[in-house]
This record gives structure tokens, sequence and C-alpha cells, in this order.
């Protein structure tokens, strides 16, 4: 309870500088504009760069990989299943990352606290 009532001054501190919240917000949003992350599948046959705002950048199958990419259904499927486990892993990197820039924000605002209620939808900062 105790916890909750001093989330809630250290919000109504904050929002008394909306100065300093709205540039600590920007920090954030050009921090995930300039990231790229790496997801992987296969060790590294499949690799995704994910941008800091969510998006699929690009994929990358090493030739190797491409040649065992055959026509029958099997081998069809297992490439798509790699994308999509590299896809993943670099959204999940990407997600963690933008998790970490609002938790070091928080905390230079001295309101750590802050970042933990944000993690569901990271407060709209991403879009």
């Amino acid at each position: 309870m105790f916890d909750s009532l001093k989330s809630m001054g250290a919000i109504a501190g904050l929002l008394k500088n909306k100065d300093e919240l709205a540039a600590a917000g920007k920090r954030v949003q050009e921090r995930m504009e300039a990231l790229r992350v790496t997801g992987e599948a296969g060790g590294g046959a499949v690799r995704a760069v994910v941008t800091g705002k969510m998006r699929v950048e690009s994929i990358r199958i090493e030739p190797a990989a491409a040649k065992g990419f055959g026509a029958d259904d099997e081998t069809r499927h297992m490439a798509e299943s790699l994308i999509v486990h590299a896809v993943n892993d670099g959204l999940i990197k990407a997600q963690e990352a933008a998790q970490a820039a609002i938790a070091s924000e928080a905390e230079a605002l001295g309101v750590p606290e802050i970042a933990d209620k944000l993690q569901g939808g990271l407060g709209g900062l991403l879009t």
C-alpha cells in the first residue's frame, strides 16, 4: 500500500515538471529509433534484424542454409520455422532493450518504479 502511495507521489511530482518528462520520453524514442538488434535461429543460419520500433528490417539466410532448403514441404516448413524463430528472438531482444531504456530514464528521473508499471505497452513510447 505504501509503495503505491510512494509511486503516486513520484508520478505527481513528475507531472509538475512536464518538460523533464517529455525530454525523457524523447530520449527513449531516439534510442529506440537508432536501435538495431539481431535475432538468430538455427545457430545463426537465419538472422532477423529488428528495430527498436519493433519492425523487422531485414532477414538473412546463410547461403549454406539456403542450399539445404529444397522445394519439398518438409524443408520449406523448416525454413519458415527458422525465420519465425529468428524474428521472434529479435523482437524479444528489442523489447528488452526498450524496457532497459525506459528503466534507465525512470531511474534518472528518480522514479524507477514507473518502469515496472509501463512494461506491458511501454507507455506508448514506441509508437
